[in-house]
Parts: C-alpha cells; sequence; structure tokens
C-alpha cells in the first residue's frame, strides 16, 4: 500500500496536471501527444514529505568518492556495475551524474506514488530512473534492461513507461510555448545571429520510425536549440503541411491566440509581425517566412537564404540530438502511443539538460551536415507576405554591411 507522502504526492500532482482535463495530455490516448497549451500556465510544486524522507544515493562527479569509498553504480546483479564516470553515464543514461542525482529528487515523489495498488514493486527512486533513462537512452530490449537491473521485463516496462508517464504529465511546461514576454527574448537571441528581427523560431518536421511504419512529429526550436513546441503522432506519410494544418499551434496562431496578437515592426512601411521560418513543404504566410526558391548568385535573396541556414542550425542541433537517445534512434518496436510518449519524454528531457549545461546527449558537431537547396512546390504566397519577406531581406543587407 502506498505510504501517505505519496498519496499525498500522487494527489496534489493529480490536481495540478490532471491528465484527463485535456484529451490531448492523456498519455493513454493515441494517437496526439500535444504539448501547446496556451490557456495553461506552467506551475511547480515543492512537497513537504510528512515523515522523514529515507536518504538516496547521492552520485558525485568524477574523483568525487562516496563515503562508503564506492566509485560504481550498481544496478542490481553483483556482475552488472556501472562505472560512475563521464563516459559511462553519458553512454548509458545520457546525462552526467550530477543530473542524474538532481532528476531523481525533482521526479522521487512521482515516482514512488504510482505502483499498482495489489503489487507495489518496492523499488527506490533511483533503480526506477536508471530503468527508464537507460531504455530511452540506450534503446535496449527489455530482456537486456530485466538482467542489467535484477528485474522481470513487466516491472522494466512498467518503470519506463512511468518514467514516460510521469514527465509528459507533469512536467510538459518543460516545452511550453512562450508567453509574448518571453518571445522578446527569442526573436532578439535569432536577431543577434542573423540581423532578421521577429523571428519567433524555426519550425520542421522529423519522422520516427516505429516497427514497419513511421510517424511524424512538428517541432518548433529557438536559436538556443531548446524546443518550444511539440506535436507528435501524426502518421508519416503525411505532408509537412498537413501536420502543420491539423496542429493546435496553426490553429492557435491562426486565430491570433500566439505570435499575431504580439506588436508588429515596422520596416519600410511594411508592418513585420513575428513570425516562424520554414522550409520544405509550408507555404509562405504572414507568419511563416520562407526562404526563396533558387535566389541569383551573391543577390540579396540569397544572402536571406543563408541568413535563414544560420537560423536553423539549433533546429538541426535538436532534431540531432533527439536522434542521440537510442530510443529514437533505430526502429522503434511497439504501440505507437507508446512511441509517442518516448519522443516527448526525450524533448523534455533534451530541454531540461540544457538549462542545466549538461550536454551529454546534445549533438554540437554538424561538420557533416549541409543544408539542401530549398525548392519549392507551392504557390509564392499572397502580397502581403511577399512584402513582409522583402522587407527583412533589406535587414539581412543592412546587418552585413555593418559588419563589413
Amino acid at each position: 500500500m502506498n505510504t501517505p507522502r505519496q498519496r499525498l504526492a500522487a494527489l496534489l500532482s493529480s490536481l495540478i496536471y490532471p491528465s484527463s482535463s485535456n484529451p490531448n495530455y492523456d498519455f493513454l490516448s493515441p494517437l496526439l501527444l500535444h504539448f501547446l497549451n496556451t490557456s495553461e500556465t506552467a506551475t511547480t510544486l515543492t512537497l513537504i514529505p510528512l515523515s522523514k524522507k529515507r536518504k538516496r544515493t547521492h552520485f558525485s562527479e568524477p574523483g568525487a568518492p562516496d563515503s562508503d569509498g564506492l566509485t560504481r553504480f550498481k544496478l542490481g546483479r553483483p556482475d552488472s556495475f556501472i562505472p560512475r564516470n563521464p563516459d559511462t553515464f553519458k553512454k548509458f543514461f545520457n546525462i552526467n551524474s550530477s543530473t542524474f542525482d538532481w532528476l531523481c529528487g525533482l521526479l522521487e515523489p512521482l515516482l514512488d506514488c504510482r505502483d499498482p495498488v495489489d503489487y507495489p514493486l518496492n523499488l527506490n527512486a533511483e533503480t526506477r530512473l536508471g530503468i527508464g533513462l537507460f531504455r530511452l537512452a540506450t534503446g535496449a530490449n527489455y530482456s537486456d534492461i530485466s538482467r542489467r537491473f535484477s528485474v522481470s521485463e513487466s516491472v522494466a516496462k512498467f518503470c519506463v513507461k512511468q518514467l514516460c508517464r510521469v514527465l509528459c504529465t507533469n512536467y510538459r511546461f518543460w516545452v511550453g510555448f512562450p508567453n509574448s514576454g518571453e518571445l522578446e527574448s527569442v526573436s532578439t537571441q535569432f536577431e543577434s545571429i542573423s540581423g532578421i528581427p521577429n523571428c519567433c523560431g524555426v519550425i520542421c518536421c522529423v519522422r520516427f520510425k516505429v516497427n514497419e511504419e513511421s510517424i511524424a512529429a512538428q517541432l518548433v526550436v529557438d536559436s538556443s536549440s531548446r524546443i518550444i513546441s511539440i506535436i507528435a503522432g501524426f502518421r508519416g506519410d503525411k505532408t509537412d503541411l498537413q501536420v502543420l494544418k491539423s496542429s493546435t499551434l496553426f490553429q492557435d496562431i491562426e486565430k491570433g491566440t500566439i505570435l499575431m496578437n504580439s506588436q508588429g515592426l515596422q520596416i519600410n512601411d511594411v508592418a513585420v509581425p513575428k513570425f516562424l521560418f520554414g522550409n520544405g513543404d509550408y507555404p509562405l504566410l504572414n507568419w511563416l517566412m520562407l526562404p526563396f526558391d533558387d535566389p541569383g548568385s551573391q543577390s540579396n535573396e540569397e544572402n536571406f537564404n543563408n541568413a535563414i541556414n544560420l537560423m536553423r542550425l539549433p533546429a538541426v542541433k535538436a532534431i540531432e540530438s533527439l536522434k542521440n537517445w537510442g530510443v529514437l534512434r533505430k526502429p522503434i518496436e511497439g504501440e505507437i502511443k507508446t512511441t509517442v510518449a518516448s519522443i516527448g519524454a526525450c524533448s523534455i528531457l533534451h530541454n531540461m539538460l540544457l538549462s542545466r549545461e549538461d550536454y551529454s546527449a546534445f549533438c554540437e558537431d554538424l561538420s557533416d551536415y549541409s543544408f539542401q537547396k530549398y525548392q519549392s512546390s507551392l504557390s509564392p504566397g499572397d502580397s502581403v507576405a511577399c512584402a513582409i519577406r522583402s522587407a527583412l531581406v533589406t535587414k539581412v543587407t543592412e546587418f552585413q554591411s555593418q559588419k563589413q
């Protein structure tokens, strides 16, 4: 039976983040997992234990052994140890030992309070977190996880599902879309890179293989590679535009709930609203700017495209960083809703790690990456959208002339 502290944690969690209040956020509801909801406010909660908290093992950084002199993290079996050093923690968990300890303290009340009523697992929070992270980081099958952690495969599956559920239900605000004040900071950072003002993110789609099929996830990323919106679970054969139009992001922008409700900017007598940059199968819209199709060599339009590529690099790094999580790197076997939960959990962990300056799972090296020549199959856009893009071209030209 759960302890009073555990029941309190579950009750407070359900009151602050009720999974049934919005079907888009229900972990058990296929097929879409929406993390963008502008009507919700990020909330944090500190739980005061009702009884003395049991002592937790802390995983110190290399060179700082525990009082008992141990230098390895025991997984369960006598022959299953993880040496506590940067390489092995990164290899098995995609985080450093300090972040592991921080994350365990953050999630412990929720990881400990959701066991089956008639089947308590009697596993500490470190083991539960270790099992979940090991699966997400390595993509290991459950038989390997069972062997390493000395638990049954059913318990291993429960711990992985439990970690994903806690992250996606209780910590989804880590991938929430910025408010109007925060967007000013986002756009300022993009402008410092390219000279283009009012850009609030780069939108893109990525596909993940599931069994013999694939599912699509739509991301919006800021200049630091932080994911500020993610919607996953669409069929992989849908185009980027079809995914966009099916998303709450599109609906909220079209209704003026986000982006369009922010103050615009006048450039050469053209009103330039807050906008996103896209690529591929997207239309040119007032709030969605695209590169020029086949610009002339060394033209202002080509310089504009090059500036966009600089702004797209953080999004590319975010996508490649997600693929550094082993569970997303290779075809996933299992139900689509489980895959969607894994995508959500890895996205939240990605942002958490960035906030802690833990780059264990971050893809920094893009030396082998090259941007393909942009070519749109859609109409060039309406006159207003074209005028906005032309005005932005002048800002890039001014920015580059100031750098010379």
